[in-house]
C-alpha cells in the first residue's frame, strides 16, 4: 500500500491540516495517510505544547469515520526528542510491505538540510511538498519531490493556542469535535498542559 507519512506536533490538530491531508489524498496515488503525532519535536520547545494524550485524542475525534487517515502514536514508543530518520526505520521494518512518501510544507523542506540523517531520508523516500505562504521550494539537496498546489489556508495551531489563551472563539477553525473538547477541557489554559 503506497501510504503518506505526515509528521506534526498537531499541538491542536486544524482544518488546515486535514483540507491538505484530503487535498493530497484526491491528488496523489496514496491509500492511505498516517498522521504520526510527535510528543517533542526537537526543533519546538515545550512551553504550550498539550500532552501527547490529550492530543492524539483530539486527532481521532477529528478523523473519526474517515477510513483513509489513520493517526499514529509510534513514536510514543521511540527514544525522545522524535528524529524522523528513526521513526522512519522502525515502520520500515515493522512495515516492510508499504511504500511510504513524506509528507510536508515548503517551510519543512526549506529545514530538511538540519535534519538528522537528512541524506538516508532523501534517498530513500519521495517527498511531497505543499506551499507555505513565504518559503519557496528550492531543491538544492536533490530529494526526490513532487510539489501539490494544495489550497493555502491562513490557519496555524500558533493563532488558535493564542486565540483560547483570549477568550476567544475557534469555531470553524478545528474540527467540532476536537473544539468540544477543547472547551469542555479547558486546554491550552496554562494549567491543562
Amino acid at each position: 500500500m503506497n501510504i503518506g507519512l505526515y509528521f506534526g506536533s498537531f499541538n491542536p490538530i486544524h482544518n488546515g491540516h486535514l483540507i491538505i491531508v484530503n487535498h493530497v489524498l484526491n491528488e496523489t496515488g496514496l491509500q492511505n495517510i498516517w498522521l504520526i503525532l510527535s510528543p517533542q519535536n526537537p526543533f519546538k520547545t515545550n512551553d504550550e505544547l498539550l500532552n501527547e494524550n490529550k492530543r492524539l485524542s483530539l486527532i481521532k475525534k477529528s478523523i473519526r469515520g474517515d477510513k483513509r487517515i489513520t493517526v499514529s502514536d509510534i513514536e510514543f514508543q521511540l527514544s525522545l526528542p522524535s528524529f524522523t530518520i528513526n521513526t522512519l526505520g522502525y515502520l520500515k521494518e515493522n512495515y516492510p510491505q508499504h511504500i511510504f512518501s513524506l509528507i510536508m510544507g515548503s517551510d519543512s523542506f526549506q529545514t530538511l538540510h538540519k535534519w538528522k540523517n537528512f541524506k538516508a531520508i532523501i534517498s530513500d523516500y519521495k517527498i511531497l511538498i505543499y506551499r507555505r505562504p513565504g518559503f519557496e521550494i528550492e531543491n538544492k539537496i536533490n530529494a526526490k519531490i513532487k510539489i501539490l498546489n494544495a489550497p493555502l489556508l491562513g490557519i496555524s495551531s500558533t493563532e488558535i493556542r493564542k486565540l483560547i489563551k483570549e477568550g476567544k472563539s475557534i469555531r470553524y477553525l478545528v474540527p467540532e469535535k476536537a473544539r468540544e473538547e477543547i472547551e469542555r477541557n479547558h486546554y491550552y489554559n496554562k494549567l491543562h498542559l
